[in-house]
């Protein structure tokens, strides 16, 4: 069995946006070898998500909105976490909405997705850099 880890960072210069990544990550299975197995790819914060969904400018949009209304980053005294200081207790519900992580099928040497996917780096609290694991494991 192979396996390759790799980080992407990624340093997004407003509080919330929606990156593609795919790219990146088809790099990392292609480097790796693997023809039949996984890949993982992992937000290593607690403000950012990965996700799989469809590369369309309106549906990020209505992501973005949705998840404002769900929770407002603004009056940051509504949230009991920012009286630690922080002001990012919004991200953090964002985050935990988005989930964590996606897992995608390599077959022949490339990822399997169904038609449009595509996985995305939501970042919630952004302007500084975070960092983005991906590890494939198969043969």
């Amino acid at each position: 069995m192979k396996s390759t880890t790799e980080y992407l960072t990624m340093k997004v210069p407003a509080r919330m946006d929606i990156v593609n990544i795919t790219d990146q990550v088809e790099r990392v299975v292609a480097k790796s070898g693997v023809r039949e197995g996984l890949c993982l790819v992992n937000a290593m914060h607690i403000t950012a998500s990965v996700f799989i969904n469809d590369d369309e400018g309106g549906l990020h949009q209505d992501y973005k909105d949705w998840l404002e209304g769900l929770a407002p980053h603004e009056p940051t005294s509504k949230y009991r976490h920012n009286r630690t200081g922080e002001d990012n207790a919004d991200a953090h519900l964002k985050r935990q909405v988005m989930g964590r992580e996606v897992v995608v099928a390599i077959t022949n040497g490339r990822l399997d997705f169904g038609p449009w996917e595509r996985i995305f780096y939501g970042e919630f609290d952004g302007r500084r850099s975070k960092r983005v694991l991906v590890k494939v494991i198969g043969e």
